[in-house]
């Protein structure tokens, strides 16, 4: 088995997080993503650690996955979810356990943390096997519908 080595990204992973994030567009919902716009927001994302951070998964020194962290606050918990957002493995790399260990070196950041009061994530609806991992972990699939309105740039 090979080791798997989880840390907080650095700005030098920003080209290999945007061509995972790129991948991962594609091969969920067949969108191509503008390069120049994701890589800014990528670096945007390193730059500014009170926004969120990345995590990356590494197999002999090479990074073979990621996952990025966004935060929310909960009025009713008095408290910050964790948002898990694009998560990516590279395809050789999966159902191996790498997402598993990112999950519990996130878990393992929040409990250092007293005012991170949970994770959530979404997953499209027909992809069962991310579901199938998520649920394995511990997470619960909530009712809750997701509503979106992209601002329009002149």
């Amino acid at each position: 088995m090979d080791t798997i080595n989880i840390r907080l990204a650095q700005l030098n992973d920003a080209p290999k997080i945007a061509q995972f994030n790129q991948t991962m567009a594609k091969e969920t919902e067949g969108k191509l993503l503008l390069p120049n716009v994701l890589q800014a927001g990528v670096k945007s994302l390193l730059e500014n650690p009170s926004q969120g951070f990345y995590i990356v998964a590494e197999i002999d020194e090479k990074v073979v996955g990621c996952l990025m962290i966004t935060r929310e606050w909960s009025d009713w918990r008095n408290g910050v979810f964790w948002w898990i957002q694009s998560v990516f493995v590279e395809q050789e790399y999966r159902r191996r356990g790498i997402y598993r260990r990112m999950y519990e070196f996130v878990k393992e950041l929040a409990n250092g943390k007293e005012d991170v009061c949970g994770f959530r994530l979404y997953v499209e609806q027909d992809n069962r096997i991310a579901q199938e991992t998520y649920n394995a972990l511990g997470m619960t699939k909530l009712p809750y519908l997701m509503f979106e309105e992209l601002k329009l740039n002149d």
